[in-house]
């Protein structure tokens, strides 16, 4: 990799002069496989001037300007990581927080994240809570943060300021939360949610498992919570776990959305971290109706399996639960046939006592697994060998992403007009997880000491770098990170504008 007047990779944004990237490896929007490409960006604006699909050589441009190669790196849009949650405000910052998740999101490749509207204190489900977590963020982030709003019983009032305000989105719960600030929302709640939401630029999603009319795990909820009537085993057996979790859980309040899908049919609605591929023949039939429905599904479902998972390890626990790896392999093919469209980490952090490693307890410990900053890594590690490219994760976590949350056309490829959102990505590398790989604030994730395939060379948030793996965060330009607000401008299917399109000054 050579480079020409370049310091800790910031430019003086006086001289205006460009900042180039060069390989024989990038992922453009519209591209079937990896490209030659040059990347042409203003350090002042912080967007992308032009694509070209060649290397362009230095001496196609002014004397003094930073031109960068990157070869054999690849060159890939920054992730948009669209389901984290991050906290803030209140007591439960002790598990995560704006600072410390948005470094953690650098670290691997991910230059946008949305946040979840629990767990913070309070949720963000009115106005005033909103601004309170936005204040809360102002001055913290190391990436552009965009927010979600909650759906709970009684809110209905507040839907369409939220709207206004910036959320990218709102999700519910059909289930309990395991947090009283943000209980679950009944049929009833649902629909007045749609009236109010069925003309506004949004849409809804839906934490999809209900316990079906007959089921052994009564009183179950997501994050923590007592045992079944009738435990099929001991408590701190997965089995015994993902027993009590069974795909029906899932089909059954997946049918319950789409039974209520024609309350608004111009609402786009979002199955959140699909867990069981015995959903999918239910998406696809709405789907083939007409239904205007989604889904994503997550690292952790397409990485670890219930097969692995020892007695007691309860870093594993999440709900929906990790399946075993017939339904893995499914999730994989529903990828890859676009009937999943997103991949998220649904970043659900705690502290480690939360966890009860002593005791071992699956039902009482709580639920959510740590994974921003190391999805990249673990897409490549398992994805490779099923014949997945980079192309794939890019459009998977980038581009349907920023068009999940509404942020198309300005983020998700790298496209002239849009922001340098810049991933610099070595996919031949590799690195052993330990807590100095852990970014998030505690160290507790079940890929410690795992070994993953690619590595985040350098990430870049609109034409800055802000992470380095040889040096380590940017420091002394502190956090950049921009707050993701106001009413979101879908524009569907973007016509991308051509590359070698746009002059190079």
């Amino acid at each position: 990799m050579g480079s020409i007047q370049i310091t800790d990779g910031v430019v003086n944004s006086e001289y205006a002069l460009p900042i180039v990237m060069v390989s024989t490896r990038t992922i453009l929007n519209g591209s079937p496989k990896e490209t030659p490409g040059t990347i042409v960006i203003s350090p002042q604006t912080g967007k992308i001037l032009s694509v070209h699909t060649s290397i362009l050589p230095p001496s196609e441009f002014s004397p003094g300007t930073t031109y960068i190669d990157y070869s054999p790196n690849v060159i890939m849009p920054g992730l948009i990581d669209a389901h984290v949650h991050l906290n803030e405000p209140g007591w439960r910052t002790e598990w995560e927080g704006f600072e410390t998740g948005t470094r953690a999101a650098a670290f691997g490749g991910v230059t946008t994240l949305i946040d979840m509207p629990l767990n913070a204190i309070p949720p963000t489900t009115t106005v005033e809570n909103f601004d309170l977590k936005i204040n809360a963020a102002r001055g913290q982030c190391w990436v552009d943060v965009g927010f979600y709003g909650g759906v709970i019983p009684g809110n209905e009032d507040e839907l369409v300021a939220l709207v206004e305000k910036g959320v990218k989105g709102f999700k519910c719960f059909l289930i309990d939360s395991g947090v009283e600030e943000f209980p679950a929302v009944s049929t009833e709640d649902v629909k007045i949610a749609m009236e109010k939401l069925k003309d506004q630029p949004t849409v809804l999603m839906f934490h999809a498992e209900m316990i079906p009319p007959l089921a052994m795990s009564v009183g179950d909820s997501v994050l923590h919570g007592d045992p079944p009537l009738a435990p099929s085993g001991a408590l701190n057996s997965y089995s015994t776990f993902l027993d009590s979790r069974p795909p029906a859980f899932e089909t059954y309040a997946i049918e319950n959305v789409i039974n209520l899908a024609s309350t608004a049919p111009d609402l786009p609605l979002h199955i959140v971290h699909l867990s069981a591929v015995e959903g999918l023949p239910l998406l696809r039939a709405a789907r083939e109706k007409g239904v205007n429905i989604t889904a994503e599904t997550c690292f952790h479902y397409l990485a670890l399996a219930a097969e692995n998972i020892k007695d007691g390890d309860t870093r594993h626990k999440c709900c929906p639960p990790i399946r075993e790896v017939r339904n893995q392999e499914g999730l994989w093919e529903a990828l890859k046939a676009g009937e999943i469209a997103t991949v998220v980490s649904d970043h659900s952090p705690c502290t480690p006592d939360l966890k009860l490693f002593s005791e071992g307890d699956f039902f009482q410990a709580w639920g959510g697994i740590s994974t921003v900053g190391l999805g990249l890594s673990v897409l490549w590690t398992e994805g490779r060998p099923r014949g997945i490219t980079l192309e794939d994760i890019s459009r998977w976590t980038a581009y349907e992403t920023a068009k999940q949350v509404g942020l198309l056309g300005r983020k998700g490829a790298l496209e002239a007009g849009w922001d340098a959102d810049v991933c610099i990505f070595d996919p031949e590398a590799s690195f052993t997880v330990t807590q100095s790989e852990m970014h998030f604030k505690n160290k507790v994730t079940p890929y410690e000491d795992k070994t993953l395939n690619g590595v985040v060379k350098e990430t870049w948030l609109r034409g800055n770098k802000i992470y380095a793996s040889d040096s380590g965060f940017v420091e002394k330009a502190g956090a950049q990170g921009e707050l993701l607000l106001g009413k979101r401008k879908d524009i569907g299917g973007v016509q991308a504008i051509p590359v070698d399109a746009l002059p190079l000054n």
